[in-house]
Parts: structure tokens; C-alpha cells; sequence
């Protein structure tokens, strides 16, 4: 896909907020979700985005799977119509692997049909113009490729070293968090590589296969800074969304 242009019309910095993968009706820790969607819906700058897997999904022989969660498939839906909704107009969204099991009749586009920002599957690139001119790229994607026992952001900042030059690249899909930064010396650009983690917080899968708990953070805040003079002062990474939210609202009043 080509890149999206998106006009930003408010001055000063902005926040998104990025939501790893929802599995709304996973054993998810669904008072959290909802805690950060209000985060979105409170805080003045604030936008969000979401790199996939709304729900489990289940489909085929997987389907047997609905017999050892709590929620059955209509539940599903409806708990994810609601917390999509909780958010007024998503930045982006991208569809999982998970989301992508739903075929063409897919309920997700219905559900999204009269949101502002872009639903692609498996990723979406964006070019964000801010009202002073300046320019940020933001590469979110529910994977990239690569993969590494030592790092778990092994594949986003492959991406990054490898030709996508863009100011913040972020996915999840992994149920693990982590995060890096990768300058490109030509250019001077600062990527920051970021992988957040989950809201399904009781994961039998990972307990069978003997997965290590990585999940630091089920989403992460990136402040944006469109007036900063230094390249390191553009983005701010927060894995806690309140303080994300704190330090934006501090700013914002301050740069008013």
C-alpha cells in the first residue's frame, strides 16, 4: 500500500495511543481496555490506533476452542462493536491475522464503516502533516517480518535498518513488549521501533507451549512534538498510558 496522507489540524503535540491486540473476548482484561479508550475520549490531542486481533476469531477446528473461553462467538461481536465504538475516530486501524479469518463477508468493515482514519489488513503507513508543515511517518503493522530469541523487536527495527525511514514503526501480534531506536546516519532520522503487547492476560496457548511472560504493556503513547528543534525531541515513547496522557495535557498547556 502506498503511503496515506493525514492532515493533523490541531497545533501543538498530539498523542497516539497504539492498542496491542484487544482479543475482547479472550480472557481479556477488558476494565483496562476500557480504561485506556477513556484516556483516548479525555485527553484534549489524544488520538488512537490499533494494530489488530479485536477478537479471538475462532474458525474451522479451531472453532472447538469456543468450548474453554467464556464467551461465545455472537458475545464476541458484541463486545467488540463496543469497544471499537468507545473510540470516536480511530487514526488507523489494521486487521490481524485473527480478524483476517472473517473472509470477504468481514463484520469489521460494517462496524467501522463511518470511521475517519484508515482500516487496512495487516498494515497501514501513514504520513502525518502537522499545521506548521512538518512531516511524520508513523508504519504500524500487526507484524513484521523477523524474528529473534534475543530481541523481540528483532523485525520492526530490521524494517526500519532496511529502507522503511519512518519516524515511528510499531506492531504487536507477539503478546510481547519491547522497543528500540534505530538512526539512519545519512538521513539523520530516528525511528522508534516499538512492539506492545496484549490485553489477553490469561493465555493457555502460551502456558502450553512454554512462552515466557513478555508483556510489559498492553499499548504504548507516542507524544509527537511537531516544533521540536532536535530529532530526539520529536517523539516520546510512554508505556504507561496515564503518564503518556499527563505529559501531554502538561505540554499542550504549556506550548498553548
Amino acid at each position: 500500500r502506498k503511503l496515506i496522507p493525514v492532515k493533523i489540524k490541531l497545533k501543538g503535540p498530539i498523542g497516539i495511543l497504539h492498542f496491542g491486540d484487544p482479543h475482547t473476548d479472550g480472557d481479556t482484561d477488558l476494565a483496562e481496555l476500557e480504561a485506556h479508550a477513556r484516556i483516548v475520549r479525555n485527553t484534549d490531542g489524544m488520538f488512537a490506533g490499533n494494530i489488530g486481533d479485536q477478537q479471538n476469531n475462532w474458525v474451522g477446528r479451531l472453532q472447538r476452542l469456543y468450548g474453554e473461553q467464556s464467551t461465545s462467538a455472537r458475545q464476541s461481536w458484541i463486545l467488540t462493536e463496543h469497544f471499537l465504538g468507545m473510540v470516536k475516530d480511530w487514526l488507523y486501524l489494521v486487521g490481524g491475522n485473527h480478524d483476517a479469518w472473517s473472509g470477504a463477508g468481514d463484520p469489521l468493515e460494517w462496524i467501522l464503516r463511518g470511521n475517519a482514519g484508515p482500516f487496512e489488513y495487516h498494515g497501514c503507513r501513514m504520513n502525518l502533516t502537522f499545521p506548521n508543515g512538518r512531516e511524520v511517518r508513523v508504519n504500524a503493522r500487526h507484524d513484521f517480518r523477523g524474528h529473534s530469541q534475543w530481541n523481540v523487536v528483532h523485525g520492526v527495527a530490521k524494517a526500519a535498518q532496511m529502507g522503511w525511514k519512518d519516524h515511528i514503526l510499531v506492531c504487536g501480534h507477539k503478546h510481547t513488549t519491547g522497543y528500540t531506536i534505530v538512526k539512519d546516519p545519512a538521513s539523520e532520522l530516528i525511528s522508534h521501533c516499538i512492539r506492545v503487547g496484549t490485553y489477553k492476560k490469561h493465555d493457555e496457548h502460551a502456558r502450553a507451549e512454554g512462552f515466557p511472560d513478555h508483556n510489559i504493556s498492553s499499548c504504548c503513547v507516542t507524544v509527537i512534538d511537531p516544533s521540536a528543534t532536535l530529532e530526539r525531541n520529536l517523539v516520546t515513547v510512554f508505556f504507561d498510558p496515564e503518564h503518556g496522557a499527563d505529559y501531554l495535557t502538561w505540554r499542550r498547556k504549556r506550548d498553548s
